[in-house]
């Protein structure tokens, strides 16, 4: 009904499986190369998938059938409600094996297994691997999942002969994690829980499927309806579809071309649940009253601290910037509702516990970028001098690396402090060095100062900006593994077969296999290339020394 009205060729937030809207955010990334090292890997057990409710599972188990390999039988089972005996005749008539009777009648359970046992023995002879998919696998019986553990004992002296892939709501989890189930949870191989998207992932989704649906120019979503349809849908994407839709259908019922939030939130109360619509709202009006200033009032402290000259962490002083270097915003003056400060130069000593604090918007910005970069040089004990930054430290064998699509997740595996970019509704900037990560809380500095605040308060602000120094190779110049060659692609061969126990250096011609192999097993997104994040996973495996996160005081 809207479609012309917005300049689009067809609806593009239908909740139809439709493979031309296929969006791969890194979170989605990050599940499927967890299911393809299990898969790939040849190791049989279990491979688990978790996630919510249109969370994107049914996504990541489609994009893992079009890259499994071509010598990889694949039985997938969509509706696991079954006895033992129906999910062993299901997974022989995916398999298409013949089943023989011993005795007259129904098949029993040892017929189906005498029968899969030959089948895997045959195929195994011959170089094929045997894949069994199980989607909504959190519907499976404590029958059936035995049956499947017993599936993965099949083997012969090398190798298991089945790989098997359950794919579930998080209920999937709290059932492998019973006591009963303990043997089963022991053969898992590889887990990984799907979550939500980000508010910088649910943008990108968002102009993505407006791309897709024909739109050439601005995308009818403003910046306040982009951070409710984020607070409405969770980041999960099948609310994301429903809300969007019909956020686009009411702006054109009104005649209005551009979505805003009171559009959004009209379509959420009649999209979800009100009774959910209002509990949400509550809560967060509740937590709004209750947190008071937090993150946004150590903000304006740290900018404070920065305006008047603050120290670093515990390096050098800091050194005035070029002409060309960002010009601080003016501050405002406003209450500061946090605990007296800890001394300059206590690093682990946050000067106030203000874990889980927020507030609803930044009352005073302090956007000064040259600064973060020399607190974080102090964290590396470096002495950048006066000019920029990223040019002084290449002379110490150190790179700047800046993304705008990390995640929390990559953060962890990379393990070193780097800049975050913080930005309010208004789109004004501060930015302050995570120096310390823990699993529900972060800890931020500026200005030789440090505030604790929890990961969901970081949210709010934070986007995906993140930038930090790395340690490079001898001699290097650019990516690795890409069929150049020379020096540095047998120092990286040589690093490679290393951390395997190797004494022999990897082959050229397999150096990209064993790069991949690497972004598979530490997480990252693999394509083979190593770029400046598989180094700096490499170099965190090689133990380099590095600055390191640090657990929240």
């Amino acid at each position: 009904m809207y479609v012309r009205h917005f300049g689009l060729r067809q609806p593009p937030f239908s909740i139809a499986p439709d493979p031309h809207y296929l969006f791969m955010s890194e979170r989605h990334r990050e599940a499927l190369a967890h299911l393809l090292y299990g898969v790939r890997g040849g190791s049989g057990g279990f491979v688990v998938l978790t996630g919510e409710i249109g969370a994107g599972k049914t996504t990541v188990c489609r994009a893992l059938l079009e890259q499994i390999p071509k010598r990889c039988n694949v039985a997938y089972i969509f509706n696991p409600k079954l006895t033992v005996e129906e999910l062993l005749r299901t997974v022989c008539q995916e398999f298409r094996i013949p089943v023989q009777r011993a005795q007259a009648g129904v098949p029993s359970v040892k017929d189906y297994v005498d029968a899969l046992t030959e089948y895997l023995l045959r195929t195994h002879a011959v170089g094929q691997n045997n894949v069994l998919i199980i989607d909504e696998a959190q519907n499976l019986s404590a029958d059936v999942l035995e049956q499947l553990r017993l599936l993965t004992n099949l083997e012969t002296a090398e190798r298991k002969l089945l790989q098997i892939v359950l794919i579930g709501q998080p209920e999937l989890r709290a059932m492998l994690a019973r006591p009963q189930l303990a043997q089963l949870a022991q053969r898992g191989v590889a887990r990984h829980h799907l979550g939500a998207l980000s508010p910088a992932d649910t943008e990108r989704y968002i102009r993505h499927r407006l791309a897709v649906a024909g739109m050439t120019g601005a995308i009818p979503f403003d910046r306040g309806a982009l951070r409710r349809i984020q607070l409405h849908s969770r980041g999960i994407p099948r609310r994301i579809n429903l809300l969007a839709d019909r956020a686009l259908l009411g702006a054109y019922a009104t005649g209005k071309t551009v979505v805003d939030a009171a559009i959004v939130d009209k379509a959420a109360r009649e999209v979800f649940d009100a009774a959910d619509f209002a509990a949400r709202r509550r809560a967060r009006l509740e937590r709004a009253a209750v947190l008071g200033v937090g993150l946004a009032a150590g903000v304006a402290l740290f900018g404070l601290a920065v305006l008047a000259g603050g120290i670093g962490l515990g390096g050098p002083p800091a050194v005035a910037g070029s002409a060309s270097d960002k010009t601080p915003a003016p501050v405002t003056e406003v209450p500061i509702a946090v605990a007296a400060a800890a001394p300059v130069g206590a690093r682990n000593a946050p000067e106030a516990k203000t874990l889980a604090n927020v507030a609803t918007e930044f009352e005073a910005l302090l956007g000064n970028e040259r600064e973060a970069w020399r607190e974080l040089a102090a964290a590396w004990r470096l002495a950048p001098g006066e000019g920029d930054v990223c040019q002084a430290v290449r002379r110490q064998q150190l790179q700047c690396y800046k993304s705008g699509t990390a995640t929390l997740g990559l953060i962890r595996q990379l393990d070193r402090p780097g800049i975050l970019t913080l930005r309010d509704g208004r789109n004004r900037t501060v930015y302050a060095v995570l120096v310390g990560l823990g699993k529900d809380d972060a800890t931020l500095r500026a200005g030789g100062r440090a505030i604790t605040v929890s990961l969901h308060s970081l949210a709010d602000y934070w986007r995906g900006e993140f930038a930090t120094f790395w340690r490079t190779p001898p001699g290097y110049e650019g990516t690795i593994g890409d069929g150049s060659g020379g020096p540095m692609a047998q120092w990286l061969a040589a690093q490679l077969a290393a951390l395997r126990g190797e004494t022999q250096g990897t082959p050229a011609a397999a150096l990209r296999a064993r790069i991949y192999a690497f972004q598979m097993a530490q997480g990252l997104t693999p394509d083979g290339i190593a770029g400046p994040v598989t180094l700096m996973a490499l170099n965190r495996a090689l133990g380099i020394d590095e600055p390191r996160l640090q657990e929240p005081q």
